[in-house]
């Protein structure tokens, strides 16, 4: 259970790879942060869905997967030891009269003076194959989610997408698996011209424009029924093990119960961060401004502003740091 008696100076909703980021910063500044994070674990969507997904817009690196960069972020947040709350998720924010904030979560209720909402995309779920099968081969025959590569090893595997991570999946698994096949229901595939390029050399092979409409069980494989787009033409394709990436549904309901200002799903902010409650700041994916880029990199770059900004409003009588060298 929390400690709602303690006053937290900062309370960042949100482990994924921008709140563990901005935790750290705010321990660099000094202040009394904890995290609260919904799943077992910190890393967020990058650690739970591309674990070993190479992560290319992180300077410094000209590439890192999900779960190295997760553990380096991690390393670098316990310099300054932050009270982390997981499996915790935060139901309600509570204004008080004196300023501060009472947050209503799963596990109790906790005292900040500030927050910073960094959810990424909010809950989620993958989209499901839109045929029906036993839900049995969940896990077994039929994957949505690649957090080992090695379970994969040696197999034939189907990789059902289009898009960057179908793309970056099946380019991964062509180093372990027996062989590799793509399904995309278009000939155009919506991935990074460089990662297109890098499949069209590579040995897998490439099943468009198809799509799945029915799957049966054969010898202990799986026999995937591939119709044609606008055709009557059919194909059959048995594989060890189909990986599904449609993409997935975000939930970010969740943010209204918390009287913040959205635009289409996501949180309004100014330059500095700022919502439109006092000492509530937002980062990272969920939130949107003129010229908001959707990278790791940005989220990044977002986290120290809202983090001085909201030390700033709640001390305005500390004198901030001009530089980073400055500060430890």
């Amino acid at each position: 259970m929390l400690d709602s008696n303690h006053l937290f100076d900062i309370t960042i909703i949100g482990g994924g790879p921008v709140g563990i980021f901005a935790a750290y910063y705010a321990g660099m500044r000094k202040a009394d942060v904890q995290i609260i994070e919904s799943l077992p674990e910190l890393g967020g969507q990058v650690a739970t869905l591309y674990p070993e997904k190479q992560i290319f817009d992180v300077a410094g690196f000209t590439g890192i997967t999900g779960a190295q960069l997760t553990a380096n972020l991690i390393e670098q947040l316990n310099l300054f030891k932050p009270t982390i709350q997981l499996s915790t998720a935060v139901k309600n924010i509570q204004p008080q009269a004196d300023g501060t904030f009472i947050l209503e979560t799963t596990n109790g209720k906790t005292h900040t003076r500030g927050v910073i909402v960094a959810i990424g995309n909010g809950a989620f779920t993958p989209r499901k194959l839109a045929v029906d099968y036993n839900p049995n081969w969940d896990n077994h025959y039929v994957h949505y989610f690649a957090k080992q590569m090695d379970q994969f090893k040696d197999q034939v595997v189907a990789v059902a997408g289009g898009g960057d991570s179908a793309i970056e999946w099946a380019l991964m698994l062509e180093k372990v698996a027996k062989q590799v096949y793509l399904v995309h229901r278009r000939d155009q595939f919506r991935g990074l011209e460089s990662s297109v390029d890098a499949l069209k050399t590579s040995s897998i092979k490439i099943k468009t424009p198809f799509l799945i409409d029915a799957l049966t069980e054969t010898e202990q494989q799986l026999t995937l029924n591939l119709k044609k787009m606008k055709s009557t033409d059919q194909e059959t394709l048995t594989v060890d093990k189909l990986l599904v990436n449609y993409g997935f549904i975000s939930d970010t309901k969740i943010l209204r119960d918390w009287n913040l200002t959205l635009d289409h799903h996501q949180v309004s902010v100014n330059q500095q961060m700022a919502t439109n409650i006092p000492n509530i700041y937002a980062i990272g994916d969920i939130v949107t401004y003129p010229g908001k880029v959707k990278l790791i990199a940005s989220g990044f770059g977002e986290a120290p502003i809202a983090v001085t900004e909201l030390l700033t409003s709640l001390f305005p009588e500390k004198r901030q740091p001009l530089h980073s060298t400055s500060i430890m």
